[in-house]
């Protein structure tokens, strides 16, 4: 078992921004044959222009309706006899007190960060059996075993996210099937960036981390290979919080 994902096929959600971009550079460059899921076609197809063509395909899926999602695993399954890596890691936040959220707000915020996870990890159960040696991989947040203000909806929806994973984690060992998630702080992304564009905001997370930065995305990018390897084959049903230390200090 080597240092690498030689052989073995990716879907990463939300993979052009941010995270998820990060985590498609890493697993590409570790061997993997990626499948790029994002809703934005032009930002799928400039990938294809700036990785490795035989090394990726893309699938344009908006994973906040039920429908894109169903037509999304359909078209994998036509395509793909098996997978042995899933990255569930699209989603986004709105910002607010619990009070001011719409009903809508809340249903999008849900269908997004929570049961998308859900059903296409439910979905593609039969491909990840097939390999063999699978691996799921949440985003989640530290917003999921920490209050950071960044709304109770978005942190409600994490938080059943990295449950969910331990239950997977149980459920689908004996399939040969190991799932975990990643609960990072504040990381620079286009999600994040309105945040630290705020000097009082900015200042504030500093003073709550420990390693006095916020952190990148190719600091999770290397986390998620190391769990979508066959090196990390007995670890399964964790969430692994990437924070410089923030969740170890009290303010």
């Amino acid at each position: 078992m080597g240092w690498d994902l030689n052989a073995k096929t990716a879907i990463i959600t939300g993979a052009t921004k941010g995270i998820g971009r990060a985590i498609l550079n890493e697993f590409i460059a570790l061997g993997a044959h990626c499948i790029a899921v994002a809703r934005n076609e032009n930002d799928l197809e400039s990938l294809l222009n700036e990785l490795p063509a035989n090394k990726i395909d893309i699938f344009s899926a908006d994973l906040a309706k039920p429908n894109s999602r169903k037509q999304l695993v359909n078209l994998i399954s036509e395509k793909f006899g098996k997978i042995d890596i899933l990255v569930n890691n699209a989603g986004t936040n709105i910002r607010k007190k619990t009070v001011d959220y719409s009903h809508s707000e809340f249903d999008y915020l849900f269908e997004l960060n929570y049961k998308a996870t859900f059903e296409l990890s439910k979905s593609l159960y039969p491909l990840l059996k097939q390999s063999g040696n699978a691996s799921i991989i949440n985003i989640s947040s530290i917003s999921a075993i920490r209050i950071v203000r960044s709304g109770s909806i978005y942190a409600s929806a994490k938080a059943a996210l990295s449950h969910l994973t331990r239950y997977l984690a149980v459920e689908w060992a004996a399939d040969g099937i190991r799932a975990n998630a990643i609960e990072p702080w504040y990381t620079n992304t286009p999600l994040t960036q309105g945040i630290f564009d705020d000097k009082e905001k900015y200042s504030r997370i500093i003073e709550r981390t420990p390693a006095a930065r916020i952190g990148q995305p190719e600091e999770i990018a290397s986390v998620a290979a190391f769990l979508a390897m066959d090196k990390s084959s007995y670890l399964t049903g964790q969430t692994i919080t990437i924070d410089g230390g923030a969740s170890c200090l009290l303010l």
